[in-house]
């Protein structure tokens, strides 16, 4: 299963909105729970199918129209695995005949090359595929699956061959943490476009490797690491998962005599952290509406709603856009506007989405 928060190509801009407006540009879509993989940090907890309840073709369409009624996103199709999806090919052309920017997540094991053509032929613009280890054994072992890195390397081989922008995403634990550098380095080599790097949020299969979970001290060295790589790397890099990368990006700016702008800092100057339920959402094979795909708080089903009801009214995603609703130490932070705090890790911690980030070391000057 690759990251069904994966979020190839974002674009978000929240810099010039005003608390309580929200701009949609990210939809990932779970098209399916079936998986070909058992990755042991899997949110869904996919596994082989089939699974029920899940969106048909004709729900497929109406749910692209409906989203298309609200703005022009990226949609993110991702599982499970949507490859083995039978009319993932057709779900990907209607969406790119809306005039959405259609991406997938696969996770690399099912890409040949006339698939590849295939995806380029019904519009994917890109592809993200996992690397989360820099040795087969790292990788297979973490996927579960033997076999898997070569199928993630051979289908990146392919991507390239065919002219399919691909971005290599890495969930970051203690197993790995080390084997960032070399497998950012194998993302370059192999001609990736991006690295979005993913910090572990123990949800599905990963409660049971919450202790792989990196402490506070290991996020912010991960995260400063990862600061210091802008200008070593022809790679488009991305933190997710890691609102705090946002107030780090500032605080390092600052100590260096740079103002955060576009200019300087490119997309990471006009982002924020958590994107959930502000620019970003999530919906479920079964059509429910979440913030993200690791906050399980119902936001509503598009069976039973519109698209736009939920985006613009649900009382989750409008709490989430009033970030004076944060509590503990997030609300008088100063950093609150372009971190956030991951709002999904204070759930599982804590079983309210608007409590503290439980893996923030930093202490808010305001507090």
């Amino acid at each position: 299963m690759v990251h069904s928060h994966a979020k190839p190509a974002d674009h978000t801009s929240h810099s010039d909105k005003k608390e309580g407006q929200s701009s949609l540009r990210l939809v990932a879509w779970e098209t399916t729970r079936n998986c070909n993989l058992a990755c042991i940090h899997c949110r869904a907890s996919a596994t082989a199918g089939p699974h029920s309840g899940e969106l048909d073709t004709s729900e497929a369409f109406r749910l692209l129209d409906q989203i298309a009624e609200v703005a022009k996103p990226i949609i993110i199709l991702t599982g499970g695995e949507p490859l083995l999806r039978d009319d993932i090919f057709e779900i990907a052309a209607y969406g790119t005949a809306k005039g959405l920017r259609m991406v997938m997540a696969p996770n690399g094991t099912l890409v040949t090359e006339p698939i590849a053509k295939k995806l380029v032929d019904v519009g994917i613009k890109r592809i993200s595929i996992s690397l989360d280890g820099a040795t087969r054994e790292s990788h297979d072992r973490f996927r579960k699956v033997d076999g898997a890195y070569e199928g993630a390397l051979n289908a990146m081989k392919i991507a390239r061959k065919v002219g399919l922008d691909f971005q290599v995403n890495t969930t970051i634990t203690k197993t790995n943490l080390d084997q960032i550098p070399k497998i950012q380095e194998l993302a370059v080599e192999q001609g990736a476009v991006a690295h979005h790097i993913f910090l572990l949020v123990p949800t599905g299969r990963g409660k049971y490797i919450v202790d792989q979970e990196i402490n506070a001290a290991e996020y912010e060295e991960t995260l400063n690491w990862f600061y210091d790589q802008r200008d070593k790397t022809p790679l488009e890099l991305k933190a997710t998962c890691a609102p705090h990368y946002y107030r780090i990006l500032r605080q390092r700016a600052r100590k260096e005599g740079q103002s955060v702008s576009f200019k300087t800092h490119g997309l990471d100057a006009v982002t924020r952290g958590c994107l959930g339920g502000i620019g970003f959402c999530f919906v479920s094979h079964r059509g429910d509406v979440q913030p993200c795909g690791f906050l399980a708080a119902d936001c509503g089903n598009v069976r039973r709603q519109s698209f736009a009801d939920i985006w613009n009214h649900s009382e989750v995603l409008t709490n989430l856009r009033d970030y004076d609703k944060l509590k503990g130490k997030c609300n008088p932070c100063e950093f609150k506007r372009v971190c956030g705090g991951c709002r999904a890790r204070a759930y599982e911690a804590t079983g309210d989405y608007l409590t503290e980030e439980p893996l923030c070391s930093y202490q808010p000057r305001k507090a």
